[in-house]
């Protein structure tokens, strides 16, 4: 199969709802896709650091996310196999890295160490993943569960961070 099909050279495409639909490609939708796909991107970006101790230990959490965001998309032009047990999975993660954390007591600045940095960029993806998500609620029927795997998601790759930081001997930079 070739990669290339020239039907979007006109700034057409199309997706595949309950009925194949085309339309512009600055259309909300597409940049919703577009946000999701930019946030896989940075988690696999995440998961090739492999030689990290904690993204190691949360390699599983970080390969269902990637295959979760995939359900969100499809969610959003058709349907989605999500459930709230992968919404609990993102909870169970990030309250098991929690208890092992000092407790915040102010905003933290996003950096420290390379690899939590990368988990700070994809949490700011998802939460902008999430608006577009929102804004298209208007026009597209798009399941609850997939605006609250987000922001848990989003949730999760903070406190990914404090723990990839924590584990580092990096201090937190406070506000």
């Amino acid at each position: 199969m070739k990669i290339y099909t020239k039907k979007g050279d006109t700034g057409q495409t199309q997706i595949y709802a309950d009925k194949m639909v085309r339309m512009a490609k600055s259309a909300d939708v597409l940049d919703c896709y577009g946000t999701l796909d930019e946030l896989n991107a940075h988690v696999g970006l995440l998961l090739a650091n492999q030689q990290d101790p904690s993204i190691l230990a949360q390699k599983e959490t970080l390969l269902n996310a990637q295959k979760n965001l995939f359900q969100i998309g499809f969610a959003i032009s058709a349907k989605t196999s999500l459930i709230e047990q992968d919404v609990q999975i993102l909870e169970g993660a990030i309250d098991t890295m929690q208890a092992n954390l000092p407790v915040q007591t102010h905003f933290i600045l996003p950096g420290g160490h390379p690899v939590a940095a990368q988990a700070h960029v994809c949490r700011t993806v998802t939460r902008r993943a999430e608006r577009r998500m929102v804004a298209l609620l208007e026009e597209h029927p798009v399941p609850e569960i997939c605006i609250g795997y987000l922001n848990r998601l989003s949730d999760y790759f903070f406190v990914l961070a404090r723990s990839i930081n924590f584990s580092h001997q990096i201090h937190e930079q406070n506000v």
